[in-house]
Order: structure tokens, then sequence, then C-alpha cells
């Protein structure tokens, strides 16, 4: 069954004006369903309902609600096929990278039924009051998620996991091109066991009016966002409004070093899972490659046939590598940067041409001898080509891995592991892949620092950016 209504108090209802709009499959260019989309009114009516069961959800104990959130993990473990299948026609990525997801998706709910009962406190005696200081974590009140369009599932999962387990009912307002993934979830928490009410969900295309509304209602206490920084920043300003406590996972532009030492094929490995995962439809994907120029060839030589072994295609079907992007904006952005790179002196060793037909299809591609001011290098490319410079020098490379405003990811691949521990220490970022080309785990706090965002999503720290901590002075 297709879900395409909005998710409000635990039933489907259309918006509150009737409109709706169309959801794309970006293999074919045809609809795949037409979605309700939310208004301001709908935006209050589920902030009532969020109010009243997040009130009774907070009065649960931990291990209620872990108990919950452990069901949801068993239930969506049971249906990764299913939830694959829509991740791939609504957004396109390839089967095995929508199972992934899925995957990854259904982690979340069960490290948060773990974390569930760990918020824990402190007790300890003031050195100079001699008052004894008691410290608690409160769920912070109703958390606003609005989640990407790269990750359906798993940006949903990433938030309203830790939210549940802190106590905190939610709205999601999920992506205009992907909401279809997250609307489908909502019968499966339903059989979880979570309450009426707690989890609402807005698809809207009229994101600005539904989201200002949310964050400037004084219920509203968290707003956790996934996407560009531009967006990002524009959500701050308005949340500092009601002084709302922001969880912001912004942009990358993820630098890939692979210093003269390093195991050729395991960084080739690497780079192809930092760079091809998802597309490159990623924030974490490997965005700038720094390579010793003493090993360069041999890289490039190699990445390029692996690249240039991946089969693209409709994801639905079997042995399909690299799907379509989601949608021409972003197909031909890719295009553009290639164009450009090429215009100021970058060598095409594959792709580089948007290939004729339906679907918002480009081909895995990779350039050399990009130049520093080449727009692939200064912005995100969100696509599945590999812009390769090299270097020789190690303090260099780093001020060039640094030179960016965002300091999300990055990652190193060398056999000396002095080396890589102190180059990871001097990069600008929050997550480091040392000799690995994936960083993501749901038990790991996921973030960066710079204009790439504001707190963690996973690990423990995940569950307390939906918390606040409570001190209480007292005497015994």
């Amino acid at each position: 069954m297709q879900y395409t209504d909005l998710y409000i108090n635990g039933e489907w209802r259309p918006s509150a004006d009737g409109k709706r709009f169309d959801v794309m499959n970006p293999a074919d260019e045809k609809v795949l369903a037409s979605v309700a989309s939310a208004t301001v009114d709908d935006a209050r009516v589920a902030l009532d309902a969020a109010a009243e069961a997040g009130a009774l959800w907070a009065k649960r104990s931990p291990r209620e609600r872990g108990e919950v959130l452990r069901k949801a993990f068993e239930l969506f473990t049971s249906r990764l096929d299913e939830f694959a299948r829509l991740i791939t026609l609504e957004n396109g990525k390839a089967r095995g990278d929508a199972m992934g997801e899925a995957v990854y998706s259904a982690e979340f709910f069960r490290w948060f039924s773990e974390e569930a009962v760990r918020a824990h406190g402190m007790v300890s005696h003031a050195p100079s009051s001699g008052a004894r200081i008691l410290v608690q974590y409160k769920p912070a009140g109703i958390a606003v998620l609005i989640t990407p369009w790269n990750y359906p599932a798993a940006m949903g999962t990433r938030k309203i996991a830790p939210a549940l387990a802190a106590g905190c009912p939610v709205i999601i307002k999920p992506a205009s091109e992907t909401p279809l993934t997250m609307l489908a979830l909502m019968p499966l928490l339903e059989e979880a066991g979570v309450p009426k009410g707690l989890v609402n969900v807005l698809p809207s295309r009229n994101t600005g009016a539904i989201v200002d509304e949310m964050l400037h209602d004084p219920r509203v206490r968290v707003v956790s966002f996934t996407g560009s920084t531009e967006v990002g920043r524009t959500l701050l300003k308005n949340a500092a409004d009601q002084v709302l406590k922001p969880a912001m996972e912004l942009g990358g532009n993820a630098p890939l070093l692979v210093f003269e030492d390093a195991d050729i094929d395991a960084a080739v490995q690497g780079a192809m899972l930092a760079k091809m995962r998802n597309l490159g439809e990623a924030c974490t994907a490997a965005n700038r490659f720094y390579v010793h120029e003493n090993v360069a060839d041999k890289f490039i030589a190699k990445f390029t046939e692996a690249m240039g072994g991946l089969k693209m295609g409709n994801g639905l079907e079997v042995g399909i590598d690299v799907g379509p992007l989601v949608n021409k904006s972003t197909r031909d952005k890719v295009a553009h940067f290639v164009d450009d790179a090429v215009s100021r002196g970058a060598r095409v060793h594959l792709g580089g041409a948007m290939p004729n037909g339906k679907g918002f299809f480009y081909p895995p591609t990779v350039l050399s001898n990009v130049p520093e001011d080449a727009e692939c290098v200064t912005d995100e490319i969100f696509g599945p080509v590999a812009a390769i410079q090299t270097f020789t020098d190690e303090d260099d490379v780093i001020r060039r891995a640094n030179n960016t405003e965002y300091g999300l990811v990055a990652y190193v691949f060398t056999e000396d592991m002095r080396r890589g521990l102190r180059v990871s220490e001097q990069l600008e970022y929050g997550m480091v892949g040392l000799n690995r080309g994936l960083v993501s785990d749901p038990a790991a706090p996921f973030g960066g620092v710079k204009q790439s965002g504001l707190g963690r999503e996973g690990g423990h720290e995940g569950m307390l950016e939906f918390m606040e901590a409570q001190y209480i002075a007292t005497n015994w």
C-alpha cells in the first residue's frame, strides 16, 4: 500500500487546503505518486498532537521507550526489501545502495533502544559550598525534524530514534523529492507501539511557511536539520527567535589524502566507497582528491579502472551499480562542474558527458590535473565525479585540505600510523576516516565543525541533542 497523505496524530489526512504535489521517479521521469502538501494550519494541528502525546511519553520509563524502539528495529529489519525498493523508486539510487541505507536506517532504532536507558546523571559534592550537586537529563520538548532527499529513510530514523529515546515528540518535514519512504515508516512505528501524535509527518511544497510557524511556537524546543549550509544558516536565524536548541548537519567538501606510502589497492577501495557510496550524493562523499605525485599515476590508473567497471542504469535492475541523480537540477549542476574543470585544464580519464535519453543519469567520471580555482574544488559536487590533484609536501596538503569553510569529514590513506594520526589531528574536520572510506556508524558521533554544522547525531551524543541537563543543588 502506498501512503500519500499527511500523518498527524496517528491518522492519515489530506492537507487543509486539499493541495498535492507529484513525486517523480528519477530513472524514467514518470510520476510515482501525488502527495498531500501540508499547510500552516496542518502544522498547528500537528503541534497540538505532539504536545499532548509528548507529555505522556516523557513519563514512560526509559526501558519502555527502549522496548518500543527495539520492536521498530525488528519490524524494519523484516521489511528491508520493501523499504529498499521504495528508496530506489523515489531517490534513484541503485539497489545495493538502497539496501545499505535500509540496514543503516534500522540500526538507529536498535542503537537508541539501548541508549534510552543510559541518560546517566551525576551526584557530587561541591568543593567550595559543601552542597550536593545533582544533575539529571530531561526531555527537551517537541522536536522539529527536517530531512533531505539523499537518504530518505536513514536521515529520518537517525533523528526519530534518539528523540523518542530521550522522551521527545517529533514533527518531521521530509524532502519533497522523497517523502514516500518516511510516510511508509509510520504504520511500522504504529505496530511497534509508538503512541498516536508522538510522530507526525508533514510533506509539503510550502516548507518555509510551515517550518517558520513551528519554529516560532513556544512548545518547540529543538530543531534538527540535515541539508545545505545555506538553508542551515536561515534556520539558525529563525531558531534564535525562540532560542531553540539546534542540531545542524550541513554541507561538506571532503578531502581524500593518499600519501606515497599508502597501500594503493586499499586506497582505491576506500576511495571508491568514499566517492561512490550513494552515487556521491552525500555530504560525506570525497570531493577533493589529493594524491602524492610519486603514486599519482598508479592510483589514477587503478581508480579509473574501478570506476569504469561500474554499470549505470535503473537502480531496480539486477547488476546496476550507478542509478540516476535525484533530479534535473542536481544532474545539470554536476555536468557544469565537469565542464568548468575541463575548461580550466582538467584532464578527463573517464566519463564527462551526459548520456541521451530519459532519466537524470550522469556517468562515473574521473578528472586529474584539476586546478584549485575549479568550481568542483570549492563547492560540493554531490555526484559521481572525482576531482584529483597532486601534492608533494605534508604540511602543504594539510593546508589545502583545510582551505574550506566546511569541516565535516576527511579521509587519509597511509601505512604509517604515526603520520596518519598526526595528520588527522591537524585536519579541521569533525570526523576522519583513517585508511577507511566509510565513517558513518550509529554508534559514533556524526557531525562537523566550522560551517558543516552544530551538534552530533548517533552515538550517546545523539540522544543528548534532545535532552536538557537539569542541576539541583541541595544539602543532606
